[in-house]
């Protein structure tokens, strides 16, 4: 029989062991885009135009292009997330229709983002009017991201103690209020960590603004939220489809994704902050 000591051991070996793959596989990715890309990467590449059938000049119009959608996604599917996960939580019956409704949620998460892009091309770009814009890019990505969102504050939710809302509402505090003052301030750092992956997703997702947001090549950038963009994860699937000078077109597909990890970082480094305050404020 084997003790219970090495049953643990090897129990902790192999998570380690998992845990350890995992990490060495992220950072080969890195490493491996991080070679190949930063033989491109200057001031120039990062702040002109694109021009010679995108083989030279720089990628301004695809980072601002990314930045725009995953803003205008998260300024959609966040209120939207959160008021539906208050909704589910705070306020609506437990029952069948919820658990539905959840079984429903949790569906939509696993849909393939092209399902989600034939929806935005059929409902914002065609029956709205948007046309190929910002807008129906970033209402699209806003839509995949939305279940993400609603989990996660689900989940944020749920964990405050129901103590807490118990001793508000002994207090006189409305329902309302108490969800305003008492069990938001306490959920919102795990509210955060859903957006945190939502903004991640939107901003690597090609599917979605293929058919919705982006253009191939423009020497313009965007001048409203009605119009086409460049962006990072198709600017990489154009260069590495298209065109006839691989030579030149590959370092800077490599160069753009190289890029894009570092724009995705950078803003959820900056939810991170965020996230890390509203946690200090807490334990005030």
């Amino acid at each position: 029989m084997i003790s219970r000591k090495l049953k643990e051991y090897i129990g902790f070996g192999i998570l380690r062991l998992a845990t350890l793959i995992i990490l060495l596989a992220l950072f080969a990715i890195l490493y491996f885009v991080a070679v190949n890309g930063i033989k491109v990467i200057n001031w120039q590449f990062l702040t002109q135009m694109p021009h010679s059938g995108m083989t030279a000049g720089g990628i301004l119009p695809a980072i601002l292009g990314t930045f725009y959608l995953v803003v205008c996604a998260i300024c959609f599917a966040l209120p939207l997330g959160v008021a539906a996960a208050i909704y589910l939580t705070e306020y609506a019956k437990q029952g069948k229709l919820i658990r539905i409704i959840r079984i429903g949620i949790n569906n939509l998460a696993g849909v393939p983002s092209v399902v989600f892009g034939l929806f935005g091309l059929a409902v914002f770009v065609k029956f709205f009017g948007f046309g190929i814009s910002i807008l129906s890019g970033g209402l699209t990505l806003g839509i995949l991201i939305l279940p993400t969102i609603i989990r996660a504050s689900e989940e944020a939710l749920l964990v405050v103690p129901q103590s807490f809302r118990e001793a508000s509402l002994a207090l006189g505090a409305t329902k309302w209020q108490t969800i305003r003052k008492v069990v938001l301030p306490n959920a919102i750092s795990g509210m955060l960590t859903g957006s945190i992956l939502g903004i991640g997703r939107a901003a690597g997702e090609t599917a979605p603004i293929l058919f919705t947001a982006v253009t191939f090549y423009t020497m313009r950038l965007p001048r409203s939220i009605f119009s086409e963009v460049q962006a990072l994860p198709y600017h990489i699937y154009a260069l590495m489809t298209e065109g006839t000078h691989p030579e030149t077109q590959i370092p800077v597909a490599y160069g753009t994704a190289l890029v894009l990890v570092f724009l995705v970082l950078g803003i959820d480094s900056i939810a991170i902050v965020i996230r890390n305050r509203f946690r200090r404020r807490k334990k005030w």
